[in-house]
């Protein structure tokens, strides 16, 4: 039987590889990097790919925006599962390359924010050289071509896979930094509830309307659900104009998520399920009494009995 595949953001030895690895062993499962996180989902889309690991949030830098608008456009894709990946960097040259000769550095945009303390301190003159992904810099110094750089940014994993030289060790700002990354596949079956769930949705507010976010918040507010992530992001139709990308605790299996979708289906032009899933930290949400399945099965009872005339 053909093994499922998986699109990821390449090449080897990237957080996202690492963060496949936690889905699927390399034995069981093909890997097929990508230049790009768009390019990843768009093989999923396009039926080259079963499916596409991409990371979506980090401690750093919050959402990864070319996730987030991937996912709110084009033929819908669905999150099937999260996964946390721990982050930090080496700084790398080519062997025989001094610290003090490190004039450019190339690194993944996220990358050099996230170290970009460090390099004022020990590089304060170094140029940035963006680069796609954690490891395209790694991967060009190996292949000894000319390149527009002295040294680059990557994981740790990558020194010794690349043969390369580490000029400093651990250089990111912050020693806690994760990234978040989701399973993304095509439609069908949600994954079963655990207790411990995310829903990702994507929500577009009415035009010219006071107030039309506060009514979009309280679809959630009134039924006691925690939103853990909101962002606005740009429509890109006229200036203004914004849609929410959201995480929020529950799963679309519970009556308080399935009661605030409809909300947000009756009061918000364009509504976009992005999937329930597990999460990673299997942290449970705090329901009160009055808003778990439970008092929504009563409620619903109770005026059941008042449309069959069974008074109150």
């Amino acid at each position: 039987m053909d093994q499922p595949r998986y699109a990821y953001l390449g090449p080897s030895g990237t957080f996202t590889e690492q963060a496949l690895r936690q889905v699927v062993p390399p034995d069981q499962g093909q890997y097929l990097p990508q230049p790009d996180v768009t390019s990843a989902l768009d093989a999923v889309r396009r039926g080259e790919a079963d499916f596409a690991v991409v990371a979506i949030e980090s401690t750093g830098e919050g959402g990864v925006t070319a996730t987030l608008d991937s996912l709110a456009s084009g033929s819908p894709l669905v999150i099937l599962h999260e996964m946390l990946v721990p982050v930090q960097f080496d700084l790398v040259a080519a062997p025989g390359t001094a610290l003090a000769e490190v004039q450019s550095v190339a690194a993944h945009p996220h990358a050099w924010v996230q170290c970009r303390r460090w390099l004022a301190q020990h590089l304060p003159g170094a140029v940035h050289v963006p680069a796609t992904s954690n490891t395209a810099p790694a991967a060009a110094l190996a292949a000894g071509s000319p390149v527009p750089f002295e040294a680059a940014l990557v994981p740790p994993a990558a020194v010794g896979a690349y043969g390369l030289t580490a000029l400093a060790h651990e250089v990111a700002d912050s020693a806690g930094l994760v990234t978040r990354f989701v399973l993304v596949g095509h439609l069908g079956d949600v994954p079963a509830p655990t207790g411990a769930d995310k829903t990702t949705l994507v929500v577009q507010l009415p035009d010219d309307e006071s107030g039309a976010l506060m009514n979009m918040l309280e679809q959630f507010t009134v039924r006691g659900i925690n939103l853990s992530r909101i962002e606005s992001r740009p429509i890109g139709d006229a200036l203004g104009r914004y849609s929410f990308s959201i995480d929020c605790e529950g799963h679309v299996a519970d009556a308080r998520i399935g009661e605030a979708l409809m909300g947000l289906h009756r009061t918000c032009p364009y509504v976009r399920f992005l999937g329930s899933y597990p999460r990673a930290d299997a942290v449970t949400p705090e329901v009160t009494a009055s808003t778990c399945d439970d008092a929504f099965d009563e409620a619903s009872q109770w005026l059941s009995s008042l449309r069959n005339g069974n008074g109150s």
